[in-house]
Formats: C-alpha cells, structure tokens, sequence
C-alpha cells in the first residue's frame, strides 16, 4: 500500500504528524483503550507519542502495512489510529488493528475507517484481511459485523498480557470477493433494547451480573436442574456474563436476566440457544430466585422470548426439557404455550455419574395464536 491519505466523509485516514502528540498521549492512556491494547507502553508518554510518529509507523509501512491516524475531515483532529500489520506476502494477507479515542466514541467513526482501509488494502491487492478481537470487546465485534468482517471462530490463546498469561481472539476475515454488506446477524438485537409485557423485562446479561447469577445457580435446587448438576464458581460465572455479548453476536446463545417490570430488581435468568440453525430449532433454558417463584414470571420470559424468536430470527422452533419429578417447571413452560413431545431416557448427566431423563417440550409459531 502507498502512503496516500484516504478520503471519506466521515472519517480521513492519513500520516500521524507531530500536532496529534497530545491526543496520542490522552487517547492511548485511556482505560478502555488501555483495556484491550495492553502491550500500550504505561504511563504512555509525550516520548512514547513522538517514537511512535517519527519510528514506529515508520517500521509498519517497511514491513508492507500501513499506519493511519484517524481525523476529523472537518477539522482534522485526532480521532484514533488504525493500520494494517502482520501482513503474509506469500497469502496476500494482512491484520486490520484500530484504537478510537474516547472522545470519538459512539459515532461510527471506527467502522467507517475499518471500512475505508479495507476497500483500499483490497483494492490494492490484498486477498484476504483478518481482525481479532478480544472476547469481552462486544463493541469491537460489532465494527467487525458492520465492517463486513465474517466470524470463523475462536483463537486458543492467541492474545497474551504483561504478565504472562494467555487469553483466546476471536478471529474475523473480510476477502476481497465476499459480496458487499455487512453480514447478516442471526441473533438480532432485542428492539429498543429490552422485551417487556409490563409484568417483566429481559434485558441482554451483562458483566455486571456475575454476582447475581452467581448466588442464584448456587442454589441447591438451582443446581439439581442445571446441566451438568455441578455448582459453578464465581469466575466461571463472571466469564460468562462478561462474554455473553460475544455469544449473541455469533449468533449461539442469546442470555438474558428477567427482571420485574414495576422495580427492575433482577429476578431470574433465561437464555436461548441455537443448536441447530440449520433446521431452525433452539433451546431454551431458565433460573428463578426462590423468592420471585409463584408470580408466573418464567412463563411470562418464555413467551416474550419466544415471541422474538418467532418475529426476528429465522428460528421456527423452540424446545425445553424439565425432569420429571419437576412439575414446577413443566407448568411453567405449559403456561408458556409449549406441548409436551415425549421422554427422552438418560438424555442428561446426573449427579453421581449416572443418567438422567428429560422430558421434551416444544413450541410453534402457530401454538401462540392458539
């Protein structure tokens, strides 16, 4: 690639230059930036910004990449930086990194450089871009998406830290005959950001929630239903709701909390997960606090769940199981409109390493109107 700016207008991509030495200084010391860029030099320094714009770009356009700032076409102030390194000659490929200062943020500032680079790499004969981004980094993810990125999966301890240890990237790539457009999302997002019939809410778990669902599937009888039966510990737990995002945005799982409408305190859990896309069938899965039972709300999260399902994603079935012994949770989901389909023997693990069975559930679109 040459050293020419590149022109858009939303964003402008072009050399860093002295003047961008203190936006540098703030942009790269920020906690988020500093987040999910931990190999950043800390504190970042006035010396760090200068090496970086007189050396280290520099040292990226030699290895065949680029180094960008990201402007303002109006002003030209210092927005972030995006480049293209690691590239592989012999593969025509090459790796799409970006950083956006906090006061650029929420703007679509970052998708529209991501979007601007590729259109030049590719143009300028690159076959094939990747991204990687970090399992928590739900926002990075979605410039992915509407960047034309393809998800391919998830890299085994790729990304590393200061201290050592090793975390997994998810892996995007962008080829240069993928059709335009970004890619359609199988698990939409929720319209206006939460389902509510006015009795509950669901809203998208969060990180923030580990405590909660921590405590709530502690429970001996939260245990006793969960699969595998086994209590999970708090920072299987905190994982979990921390990439939950990540999950949603694949298009696996789509995990909510269930709160109570009138007071949004938490009441319990659900999720929905997509096992066979090909076939249209998914699951889904519920938790309640002891003191929240016997109000209908799991019925009530089933059937906006499966409302959205129906309306918003290309699911056209949805199974549920429940042990036998508990007719609590076969009320629920009969509540919900879901028939019962049969027995299925030894489906789950038991406690002692022996089987347990299940009882299938299943509901249609039409078993909603009914």
């Amino acid at each position: 690639m040459d050293r020419e700016t590149i022109e858009t207008d939303r964003v402008r991509l072009r050399l860093f230059r002295d003047q961008d030495t203190d936006g540098l200084v703030a942009g790269c010391g920020d906690p988020l930036t500093r987040r999910f860029l931990p190999h950043l030099p800390d504190p970042y320094t006035v010396a760090d910004a200068h090496w970086w714009i007189s050396e280290g770009t520099a040292a990226v356009w030699d290895r065949g990449g680029a180094a960008y700032a990201i402007a303002d076409p109006a002003d030209d102030r210092l927005l972030g930086g995006i480049g293209l390194d690691h590239v592989v000659p012999a593969r025509a490929q090459g790796e799409v990194g970006y950083w956006l200062a906090p006061w650029a943020r929420g703007r679509g500032i970052v998708t529209a450089a991501v979007r601007a680079l590729a259109e030049r790499a590719l143009g300028d004969g690159f076959a094939r871009l990747e991204l990687l981004t970090e399992q928590e980094n739900a926002a990075s993810q979605r410039v992915a998406l509407a960047s034309d990125f393809r998800r391919e999966g998830v890299r085994r301890g790729l990304g590393s830290r200061p201290d050592g240890s090793r975390h997994d990237l998810v892996a995007w790539a962008r080829l240069a005959d993928d059709p335009p457009g970004p890619v359609t999302r199988v698990l939409p997002d929720l319209p206006g950001g939460t389902l509510t019939d006015g009795v509950v809410t669901l809203r998208p778990l969060a990180a923030d929630d580990a405590d909660f669902v921590h405590r709530m599937h502690s429970l001996p009888e939260v245990v006793a239903h969960s699969v595998p039966p086994i209590a999970p510990d708090r920072a299987q737990v905190g994982r979990r709701c921390a990439e939950a995002a990540a999950r949603w945005l694949a298009g696996a799982r789509a995990d909510l909390l269930i709160l109570d409408a009138a007071t949004g305190q938490p009441t319990g859990e659900i999720a929905l997960y997509y096992q066979e896309p090909e076939t249209g069938q998914a699951m889904i899965g519920y938790a309640m606090r002891p003191e929240w039972r016997g109000h209908g709300y799991p019925s009530r999260a089933a059937r906006l769940l499966a409302r959205w399902a129906f309306d918003q994603t290309g699911i056209s079935r949805l199974v549920a199981g429940a042990a036998p012994e508990n007719r609590g949770s076969q009320r629920v989901l009969e509540k919900a409109g879901f028939r019962r389909e049969g027995l299925q023997r030894g489906r789950l693990p038991g406690p002692a390493g022996d089987r347990a069975d299940d009882v299938l559930f299943a509901l249609l679109a039409r078993d909603l109107a009914d």
